[in-house]
């Protein structure tokens, strides 16, 4: 039988490219039908406001410095990253801390610094950071992985930027930064009595995150049963069902969805819950193949990252690992959500929600897997990769 991998192989050095045509399109029709649903999902409270297009415009300078960002990442050796990913994870986790006291303060939680022009998350860059730092690290893995003391370090560094997260408070990035972390454990083959101590630790963990703050319970319960406070905890749940009820087979079609008209809050409808407006627009048919956008997207991340490892590039290879569990887990979280599969977090839905930073660092992200890419491409034509 012939190995998948080494048809894919043959096909890219049979066409030339340079670089992942079908990726780039990908993105570009994600990227795309973001912008509409971010013009269609908050059209009604910025019309209210006076200004249709205000949301969806900043939506548009956060697309085009993230595309300028992701160009720039694009030009930039992956070795580069691997060399200073310690400095990039130890910067953004002061940056963590800082925020802690110079923060904007938004209903209690401080995940935001104003830049003026620009509210910067951390905890967004922090989930791309952490993904070098254990790329790298693993890229000695023989060494490394061999021995619990040396784990100890990488461990105390992590768990201090989760924990800081965390604080803001914002348990769903604290939830998926971990995950991607383990997972990239999981890949790099840690010692099943390891993982799953760190697997047990973390579960401990998101147990008692829940258990000490009493609203966090209120989302666990409510979720459970929405209606009993139909108007508090299980309002936004309850609205998010209704509208996946109203887009039955094919939608109400573009621009047609009902929740999104002052029933989904205004801070919410183009954000956490963006996929109850997609689904009541466009129906089972249009989640489909947005779900199936999303698992080609995670299939491509793995293929890339697999076809790294093969020719020795084991940064890239774990980068691009880690970059497929960041969108598998964040988009499946966000969809679960919205469908009423978890309980209620407030997780954008990626390179789709409105949000600045998610993008931007999101799309930064697709800059690096088109590079590792392209760099797999290159040592398959004979040049020399650093890996």
């Amino acid at each position: 039988m012939i190995n998948e991998s080494k048809l894919l192989d043959r096909k890219i050095l049979k066409n030339g490219d340079k670089f992942d045509q079908s990726l780039l399109w990908m993105l570009v029709l994600l990227v795309s039908f973001g912008l509409l649903m971010v013009y269609s999902a908050s059209i009604a409270w910025a019309g209210y406001d006076g200004d249709q297009w205000q949301v969806v415009r900043k939506q548009a300078v956060f697309v085009g410095g993230g595309t300028f960002a992701a160009l720039l990442a694009c030009t930039v050796k992956m070795s580069f990253w691997r060399r200073y990913s310690l400095h990039l994870l130890l910067a953004n986790t002061l940056v963590l801390l800082l925020i802690l006291f110079v923060g904007r303060n938004i209903n209690g939680a401080k995940r935001w610094i104003s830049l003026g022009f620009f509210s910067y998350q951390p905890s967004e860059s922090y989930k791309l950071v952490l993904i070098f730092y254990l790329a790298a690290f693993f890229n000695r893995r023989a060494e490394v992985l061999k021995e619990l003391k040396s784990l100890i370090f990488p461990a105390v560094v992590i768990g201090g930027g989760l924990g800081l997260i965390l604080l803001e408070p914002d348990l769903g990035a604290t939830v998926v930064a971990a995950l991607i972390a383990l997972g990239m454990l999981f890949l790099a083959d840690l010692p099943k009595k390891w993982f799953f101590t760190a697997v047990s630790f973390g579960f401990l963990g998101l147990v008692m995150a829940i258990l000490l703050a009493p609203y966090r319970m209120e989302r666990v319960t409510s979720f459970l049963d929405p209606f009993r406070d139909p108007l508090g905890k299980g309002y936004q749940l309850i609205h998010s069902l209704i509208a996946n009820a109203r887009g039955q087979w094919f939608g109400t079609g573009p621009g047609a969805s009902l929740d999104k008209r002052f029933f989904l809050t205004e801070s919410e409808a183009h954000t956490d819950f963006i996929f109850a407006v997609i689904s009541e627009e466009w129906g089972f048919f249009g989640m489909c193949l947005l779900v199936f956008c999303y698992c080609w997207l995670v299939w491509r991340a793995f293929s890339i990252g697999k076809q790294a490892r093969d020719l020795g590039l084991f940064f890239s290879s774990f980068v691009s690992y880690g970059i497929a569990l960041w969108i598998g887990v964040q988009s499946f979280f966000h969809i679960g959500v919205n469908i009423g599969l978890l309980p209620t977090k407030g997780l954008t839905l990626p390179l789709v929600s409105y949000g600045g930073s998610a993008v931007v660092v999101m799309l930064v992200s697709m800059g690096l897997l088109l590079r590792a890419d392209y760099e797999n491409r290159l040592k398959m034509r004979g040049y020399k990769v650093e890996g």
